[in-house]
């Protein structure tokens, strides 16, 4: 019991820590520039015009900063922001209690917004294009349809899975942004953001570790970056340098690409039980015991970036790349071979 106290106490800190460690501003908002840029413009010319923000779609890998951007968009238009998320909205009813609790301006975040069901998605179209509310009142004969006048809304809607939305909902959204992975500086500079938000002492080259092995992502970058000040706390003087980081890490089972265990199993799994593959992502999961949704949205993602892993009609394969890093011989297999040229030639035509 006294463990599970324990436990609990020490995520709702780390939930505290890491909503104070996000930027507020434009200005400290980190990497991402096409979007901040242009998002300057569009919150300005909103704002000259005493208007509210055009509706906006961000979308890509989970932990890049959408909820964030989301925070920063309310902040700069001086409105207040409501956050839920997809899953959460179970009944076109519940979409219309949030929406008519809105006021002028204010900025209504969906999170995971294609897992709206299809019945809330048509009461969001009038709310979205007229800021109207379409209330049936009645049954049967005797039924009708009112309008409710909604206040001007800005709608933000994060998704992983842009493929996911309906062409009507997304086609509804003025801007849309897709959220790209962060270089090892733009992490260094978050991290060191962190620390001193954190009052940590650290050395530049210790946070270039951190950088380089957060897979390109600011939440596992934060998240990390707690680990290692713990480590730095008990196993040396308080201070990140390159060595402290480096064993902080190594402990955490996370190597120098920044994969960890899960990742190296899904390469380990491919190489020795699938000869390299080519493999489907169901036998991939069963075999390693992960979720097939987790694997592919989650760890393949990072894989296929590293040129790790290819997609061919066949299913998965390893690459060279892939093999080398795990220090094993790339097969010589028929199966495996021949799923590589098809893959080649497929790219092939692409260019």
């Amino acid at each position: 019991m006294e463990d599970r106290l324990l436990q609990t106490a020490q995520r709702r800190e780390d939930e505290d820590i890491e909503t104070s460690l996000r930027p507020h501003t434009l200005r400290d908002y980190v990497g991402q520039e096409k979007v901040r840029e242009s998002l300057e413009v569009y919150i300005s010319a909103a704002l000259k015009r005493h208007d509210a923000l055009d509706h906006i779609l961000l979308y890509g890998p989970p932990g890049l900063g959408k909820t964030t951007l989301a925070s920063i968009v309310a902040s700069e238009m001086g409105q207040n922001i409501r956050i839920t998320s997809g899953p959460a909205i179970e009944r076109p009813g519940d979409l219309a209690s949030i929406l008519t609790n809105l006021n002028q301006g204010d900025v209504l975040f969906i999170d995971e917004i294609h897992r709206l069901s299809r019945a809330v998605e048509e009461v969001l179209y009038p709310a979205m294009e007229d800021y109207a509310l379409d209330i049936m009142i009645g049954k049967g004969p005797t039924a009708r349809s009112i309008r409710l006048d909604l206040p001007k809304f800005t709608l933000v809607g994060a998704t992983t899975r842009a493929g996911r939305l309906s062409a009507p909902l997304r086609d509804r959204f003025g801007i849309i942004y897709r959220l790209e992975m962060y270089t090892p500086e733009e992490l260094s500079r978050i991290v060191g953001r962190s620390a001193g938000i954190l009052g940590m002492t650290y050395d530049e080259d210790g946070l270039m570790e951190i950088a380089r092995r957060s897979r390109g992502t600011p939440r596992i970058a934060n998240r990390m970056l707690k680990r290692v000040r713990d480590f730095a706390q008990v196993k040396a003087d308080g201070r990140i340098t390159y060595d402290v980081a480096r064993q902080a890490l190594n402990m955490l089972d996370v190597d120098d690409l920044g994969l960890d265990r899960v990742d190296r199993a899904v390469l380990s799994t491919m190489a020795d039980k699938f000869g390299g593959g080519p493999v489907g992502l169901d036998t991939l999961a069963a075999t390693t015991g992960e979720d097939a949704v987790t694997i592919e949205d989650v760890y393949e993602p990072y894989l296929m970036q590293l040129g790790f892993i290819m997609r061919t009609p066949r299913g998965r394969i390893l690459t060279p790349a892939a093999f080398e890093h795990l220090g094993k011989t790339v097969p010589q297999n028929a199966q495996f071979l021949r799923a590589a040229e098809e893959a080649d030639s497929e790219q092939t035509t692409l260019l």
